[in-house]
C-alpha cells in the first residue's frame, strides 16, 4: 500500500474515538499498512472497545482486516503502577492474539524499578503463551523517562521498547542513543511538534494525548531519527489532534497523517543515501 520500503501504520490514539473496525477501513483508504488497536482504555473518558474472543467487535474487526489487507501489529495500553494487573494484561494479550498483533505497549508509573523489572519479566513470560511481546514506552512525564533507562530494563527482562518521537524528543534522545539501542526497538511512532516543550506536567500530558502535529510539519528531527534506525523498521503515526480532527474529519485527518509520514520517510531515505555517498576531498 505504501510506496516506501517501510510499513507505515495508524495508531489508535490518532483517532481514539474511532472503533477498530472503522479504523482499519479508514487506514486502508488512506494507504496505511496496519493499525494499532486500543484494547483497554487509558482514561475513564475514553470509549472502550470489546475485542475479546467471541465479541461482535472482534469479528467485525477481523472482517475489515480480511477485506482490506490492513493488519493489526500492536495493541495498547497498560500503565504499570505496581498493583496486581496480571489478569488485565493476560486479557489484553488474549485479545491481541485474536487480532494477530505481536506486541502490547506498556508504560510505567511505578518508581521502584526493581519491582518494575519483576513485573515486566512476568509479562514477558506470559506473553510467550500468546505470541505477544510487551513493549515499554519512554514517556516524558512517567517514571521511565529516558531511552537508556528503558533499554536497561528491556535487557534485564526480555521486553522490547516502542519509541515515540514526541517523548523521545522531549527527553533529549540523541541519534547515538537510537543507534545504540536500535535492536530493542521493533516500532517507532511518528508525530511532530514545537521545539519548546510545555512548561509543566499537565501541559505535557495534554500535548501527548490531544494536540500533536503532523509528521514533518514541526520542529522534531524526525528524518534523522528514522534514519538512525533500520530502514525496514515499521513506523506508526501516533498524532492525536482534537482541533484538526474536528476540522478535517476522520478520513481527512488519516489522509493528512499518511502524507506527512511519507514525506518523513522520503527525507530519511535521502539522508541514508547521502551517508553512503563518498565524501568529496
Amino acid at each position: 500500500m505504501t510506496s516506501t520500503t517501510q510499513q507505515i501504520g495508524l495508531a489508535q490514539l490518532s483517532l481514539v474515538g474511532t472503533a477498530p473496525p472503522q479504523l482499519v477501513r479508514i487506514a486502508a483508504t488512506a494507504g496505511f499498512d496496519f493499525i494499532g488497536a486500543r484494547v483497554r482504555p487509558v482514561t475513564s473518558a475514553e470509549r472502550a472497545y470489546d475485542l475479546q474472543p467471541g465479541s461482535a467487535m472482534l469479528a467485525e474487526t477481523l472482517r475489515a482486516v480480511k477485506d482490506t489487507g490492513v493488519g493489526i501489529m500492536d495493541i495498547e495500553f497498560l500503565l504499570l503502577d505496581g498493583t496486581d494487573q496480571r489478569t488485565a494484561w493476560r486479557a489484553m494479550m488474549e485479545a491481541g492474539q485474536a487480532l494477530g498483533a505481536n506486541s502490547l505497549t506498556v508504560a510505567a508509573a511505578l518508581t521502584d524499578h526493581d519491582k518494575l523489572a519483576e513485573i515486566l519479566g512476568q509479562m514477558v513470560r506470559d506473553g510467550d503463551d500468546f505470541g505477544i511481546v510487551p513493549t515499554l514506552e519512554v514517556i516524558s512525564y512517567q517514571s521511565v523517562n529516558s531511552l537508556p533507562l528503558a533499554a536497561n530494563l528491556a535487557r534485564d527482562t526480555g521486553c522490547k521498547l516502542v519509541g515515540d518521537t514526541l517523548h523521545l524528543s522531549r527527553v533529549g534522545t540523541t541519534d547515538e542513543q537510537l543507534l545504540e539501542h536500535a535492536g530493542l526497538i521493533p516500532m517507532l511512532q511518528l508525530c511532530d511538534g514545537p521545539a519548546v516543550a510545555p512548561a509543566d506536567r499537565d501541559g505535557l500530558v495534554h500535548e501527548s494525548r490531544s494536540e500533536r502535529g503532523v509528521p514533518g510539519d514541526g520542529d522534531f528531527r524526525l528524518a534523522e531519527m528514522v534514519a538512525a534506525l533500520p530502514a525496514d523498521l515499521p513506523l506508526s503515526v501516533e498524532a492525536p489532534s482534537d482541533s484538526t480532527l474536528a476540522r478535517l474529519g476522520e478520513q481527512g485527518w488519516a489522509n493528512t497523517l499518511k502524507a506527512g509520514a511519507d514525506s518523513v520517510v522520503a527525507a530519511a531515505n535521502a539522508l541514508r543515501a547521502a551517508a553512503l555517498l563518498p565524501q568529496s576531498k
